[in-house]
């Protein structure tokens, strides 16, 4: 099974500074990371800058397709046209369909703003309290966590990739 988690970071670089501790954590076993992404919000910037972790992942990995338009739907809806507006909430309906909903992009939209940054990490084997503790500053919060076996094929299918 498959789980999406999204950490949030009290500082635009937190996010970008735990790559060494997530290879770290799955050298251990405490994880397996099937893909993972990063968004940070420097205060002085209108959108946030986004970032997939390829060195972290396999072949399990989605395609950078999937985190452009997660994180356009997150952050850069009200920004997007009507015709693109459109196909949005076509694509935002089929993730709804696999956990990843309204709220899950209000939560998120809400809570990572300008000086913040996040970490959006899909895996499995997962033990969040453990991960929390090894991550840089104390820790993150964790703002979501979801994904079933079922809604992991679903996702891998809307974007046209096998699961393992």
């Amino acid at each position: 099974m498959a789980t999406l988690t999204v950490w949030k970071f009290q500082s635009a670089e937190g996010a970008e500074d735990v790559e060494n501790t997530l290879k770290a954590l799955q050298k251990e076993g405490l994880i397996k990371i099937l893909d993972a992404a990063v968004v940070s919000w420097p205060t002085d910037k209108a959108k946030p800058r986004t970032k997939q972790l390829l060195n972290l992942v396999g072949a399990g990995a989605l395609s950078g397709t999937f985190w452009g338009m997660l994180f356009g739907l997150i952050f850069l809806m009200p920004l997007l046209g009507a015709a693109i507006g459109a196909a949005a909430g076509a694509l935002g309906g089929k993730l709804a369909d696999v956990g990843i909903d309204d709220d899950f992009i209000a939560e998120v939209k809400k809570q990572v703003t300008p000086g913040t940054s996040a970490l959006f990490l899909l895996t499995t084997n997962e033990v969040p309290d453990r991960i929390s503790d090894a991550l840089p500053g104390g820790g993150a919060e964790l703002l979501h966590s979801n994904l079933d076996t079922l809604s992991e094929a679903r996702l891998r299918e809307i974007f046209g990739e096998d699961a393992e």
